[in-house]
């Protein structure tokens, strides 16, 4: 089976180091054109650097051990290619390295490690030892960096580095390590950080003679896809609970491919200590990625929460540039808005197909079945219909109701066919995201609806991923029965998210928002600010669907509304809307305020609490969020539903106890 070209580049720069090179003084002008000189700051500074060699060397298996933390001792092991013996005293001076030889390597660097200042930095500050030997070697030698001394010793294939008494020689530096527990942890850190990207090298850390954390190799060249590897690594080191809460990320746009996965939602976190970014294997914090990765959030995540992802950056070396910081840890891209764009659309790709598709899986029956026949076809239970019967649409008006289900939801209603649900199968996420559905998600529903509707019988609640409603409590949520058990939804905030995608899916056209004339105007008393600001952006309001003009000194008269929300309240709605646009930039509204804007607009014309639906209407709303991108959560970032399964409901009442 061919090996796809997104896979092979990734293989390449994880699996295959470049070919070794001689350990060599850089001459005079490459020295001048690397950044500033290695700083080290702490332990788990010296493991990075030596970590970042042994990857280097090709290893594929990594042993720290520590002493105090790294205080007393940093011994890291690999089974690399080893330094010949004449190179050992090269190996310590200051800009000596293996990893460039040019200002072309230096502008295309594919290594962990490339400017040969770690080993002389670490030397200067500690007592080191060197011990290697390469295969073709009959055997290891040792070289003292305070004493120069080489003796042979013996050892297998590899290179061992031993940093004894970190900054002995500067008391004052030490006096501001923490703990050994805090040391310790930073150490791990820095490990687990180059774990994350390297699934084919095993790792082994060691704190005072116990084994600390170990990560096995889970992958090897040729031997399965290495973003199952990458998976497997992830649940290894951060957890299962991580992949369990997190999806896929798969996205290419032009030479730049992203990989990975993004955090649900629901798992993100207080504090953004599990957000990890990899530019060609290299972890690094950059502005442009976390702002991106942030921003394809922006309107699913609740408060100040922080996402949790881990991203795999794949670029052209010569269009980043590692040579910014002593730590190597920030970078600079050649075109920011590129990898910005990229890694925006990579995860917001990820996270807008509606979850509620998952539980579309068959479950194991509630009870037991009787077997098949042999060589017998699975029958495969038909979508069940609701017929609809009375179905209504609210006015705003307490006490009042409108006829016309489908344009509640947004669906045109045939003139000839009571308003009914889909009888044909659900489109996919991406029929739903590109498709007629994108812009009118009810379409297809509204065309499916002339077919002869049937009853559902008792036990056809299976085929919708979020069953089948069951009543309304308290005004405020709907229950739904499904094969997994009982879901709850917050119809407000799931017509929230509803309304809001219909309206981002209509501005991104660049059309103006399909408005409808209100037969009488909606006058409201206005302070000067909003009538000054319904002067100043009349053409920004037509926009967005809204028609605000001047009634008199002191009254602004709302003469139109969006189509969506031709059923909400116009003063409210006119009110929310002219406060944004007073907070915003008036020539960039439309670009930088446009989904906030949209968002308040939805909010406003999304079914409020205490309304009272019928099980028409309520199936009508589980349909839509089934196909609405991003439904999993409202526009505020809370979830629009939640489940509890058979295994939980029983947990409730002992049963099986």
């Amino acid at each position: 089976m061919m090996t796809r070209p997104r896979i092979r580049r990734v293989t390449e720069t994880i699996a295959n180091p470049s070919a070794r090179r001689p350990i060599r003084d850089l001459p005079d002008e490459l020295i001048s054109q690397i950044a500033a000189g290695e700083v080290v700051e702490r332990p788990a500074s010296v493991v990075r650097e030596l970590v970042d060699n042994a990857l280097d060397s090709g290893a594929s298996q990594i042993t720290v051990r520590l002493l105090a933390g790294g205080v007393r001792l940093i011994a890291v092991e690999d089974d690399g290619c080893g330094i010949p013996q004449a190179e050992l005293p090269v190996a310590l001076r200051r800009h000596a390295t293996s990893k460039i030889t040019n200002l072309h390597d230096l502008e295309t660097v594919a290594t962990m490690g490339f400017r040969g200042e770690a080993l002389a930095a670490i030397a200067s500050v500690s007592e080191t030892a060197l011990l290697s030997r390469p295969a073709d070697q009959s055997h290891a030698y040792l070289l003292d960096a305070r004493s120069g001394e080489l003796r042979p010793v013996a050892r297998s294939s590899g290179t061992t580095v031993e940093v004894k008494e970190l900054f002995f020689s500067t008391p004052a530096r030490r006096k501001f390590l923490k703990t050994d527990a805090t040391e310790l942890a930073h150490c791990v850190e820095a490990v687990r950080r180059h774990a994350l990207a390297r699934p084919d090298v095993g790792f082994a850390i060691w704190h005072e003679g116990k084994l600390v954390e170990q990560w096995r190799a889970t992958w090897q060249p040729g031997q399965g896809d290495v973003q199952d590897a990458l998976a497997r690594r992830l649940a290894d080191v951060l957890g299962e609970d991580f992949v369990a809460q997190s999806l896929p990320v798969q996205h290419t746009e032009g030479a730049i491919t992203v990989t990975g996965r993004a955090g649900l939602p629901d798992a993100a976190r207080s504090r953004a200590d599990q957000q990890y970014c990899y530019v060609n294997g290299r972890f690094v914090r950059d502005k442009v990625v976390t702002h991106a990765a942030r921003s394809a959030y922006e309107d699913v995540l609740h408060g100040q929460r922080q996402p949790v992802y881990a991203l795999y950056i794949q670029i052209d070396p010569a269009r980043v540039d590692v040579n910014v910081h002593p730590t190597k840890i920030e970078v600079r891209f050649r075109d920011s808005r590129e990898v910005h764009q990229a890694v925006r659309h990579a995860v917001e790709n990820a996270l807008a197909a509606p979850r509620a598709q998952a539980l579309a899986a068959p479950a194991a029956p509630l009870a037991p079945a009787a077997s098949p026949a042999p060589n017998s076809e699975p029958k495969v239970p038909a979508a069940p219909v609701w017929k609809a019967q009375g179905a209504m649409k609210f006015d705003e008006r307490p006490g009042h109701r409108v006829s016309d289900l489908g344009a509640l939801w947004g669906a045109p209603r045939p003139a000839d066919a009571s308003p009914a649900l889909p009888t044909a199968p659900l489109p996919s996420a991406t029929q739903a995201a590109t498709g007629a559905t994108a812009q009118h998600p009810t379409a297809a529903a509204a065309q499916a609806s002339a077919a002869p509707p049937a009853q559902p019988a008792a036990d056809d609640a299976a085929p919708w991923p979020l069953g089948r409603a069951l009543a309304q409590l308290h005004g405020v949520y709907i229950l739904a029965e499904s094969t997994q058990g009982l879901v709850l939804v917050d119809m407000h905030a799931a017509h929230e998210r509803i309304v809001y995608e219909r309206l981002k899916a209509q501005a991104d056209t660049g059309q103006r928002i399909a408005s409808q004339p209100l037969l009488i105007p909606a006058t409201f008393a206005a302070i000067p600010e909003e009538v000054a600001t319904a002067e100043t952006h009349a053409d920004t309001l037509l926009h967005l669907g809204l028609e605000v003009s001047p009634f008199s000194p002191r009254t602004l008269a709302v003469r139109a509304v969006p189509t969506q929300l031709a059923h909400g309240n116009p003063v409210e709605l006119a009110r929310s809307v002219l406060a944004d646009l007073a907070a915003h930039d008036a020539s960039t509204v439309v670009q930088r305020a446009k989904n906030e804007i949209l968002a308040t607009m939805a909010c406003h014309g999304a079914v409020r609490a205490n309304r009272k639906l019928t099980l028409d209407e309520m199936n009508a709303l589980l349909r839509q969020m089934e196909v609405t991108e991003r439904s999993d959560q409202c526009n505020h970032g809370r979830p629009t539903w939640r489940q509890l399964s058979m295994k939980e409901l029983d947990a409730l009442f002992l049963r099986g106890r």
